[in-house]
Order: C-alpha cells, then sequence, then structure tokens
C-alpha cells in the first residue's frame, strides 16, 4: 500500500511534527488519510478521511472507534490555533471517515484531505492531488 504524509508543523508544510500545533495527514492509495492534530484533549487528536481502517480492511483491529462528534469539535478549536476564522464543527464533521460507509463522498481521500485543509485556511501541500491527476 503506497502511502504520502503531510506535516504541517512551525508554520509551514515541511514543517517540525513535534512543535504545537502540529497536522499530519497520511494518505494510503487513494483510500484512507489518516489526520493526527496536536494539541487535543485527551483521548482525541485522532480521525480518518475517505473510509475508516476498521472498515476498509473489515477488521475491527485495523483501527481504534472515532468519536466523530468530539474530534470534529477538537478540530475546530485547533484550527484557531492556525489562524483560521470561523470553523464550524459542523462542516468539519462532514468530511470525516463515517463507520461502515460503502463509497465516500469524494472519488480520491485527496480530494477530501485538500478540502479539510482548506477549511482550516492553510495552503494545500505541494503533492496531495487528487481526481484526473492521480488516474
Amino acid at each position: 500500500m503506497a502511502t504520502t504524509t503531510f506535516v504541517y508543523g512551525d508554520g509551514t508544510w515541511g514543517g517540525d511534527p513535534a512543535v504545537t500545533p502540529s497536522l499530519s495527514i497520511e494518505v494510503q492509495d487513494g483510500d484512507i488519510a489518516t489526520v493526527r492534530y496536536q494539541p487535543a484533549p485527551e483521548g482525541l487528536g485522532r480521525f480518518y478521511l475517505g473510509f475508516q481502517p476498521r472498515d476498509f480492511f473489515d477488521d475491527p483491529a485495523e483501527s481504534e472507534p472515532v468519536d466523530l462528534g468530539a474530534e470534529a469539535e477538537a478540530f475546530a478549536g485547533w484550527a484557531l490555533l492556525v489562524g483560521a476564522v470561523d470553523v464550524e464543527a459542523k462542516h468539519v464533521r462532514r468530511l470525516l471517515a463515517e463507520e461502515h460507509v460503502d463509497e465516500p463522498e469524494d472519488t480520491f481521500v485527496e480530494e477530501t484531505a485538500q478540502r479539510l485543509v482548506r477549511l482550516v485556511g492553510l495552503p494545500v501541500p505541494d503533492g496531495l492531488e487528487g481526481g484526473d491527476e492521480l488516474v
């Protein structure tokens, strides 16, 4: 499975993931993106775009359950740290991978990742393309 990771830290893509705030988007074969962000409340700081691994691989051991509402709220709060204005949790929530989804809204998870990055007011990092560029 091909994996590409985009890291935002120190105010730029390609920055230090150990700083706060930071964001990491790990894209796997256009189907799953694992999003990790810091700071986050205890027990939060990770969600998926596209498919949740537990559903994609039909194996609950592939990923822990995600509290989508809590993650959306926490990520909206995280967005304030990077200067996004008026990011509402409901807009974040619409992008998160649901449990037991048959087909996500976007054909390629990179498209969903782009929408998430734009929602929080960050530039789209080089290499995070979706759609026709991937064919």
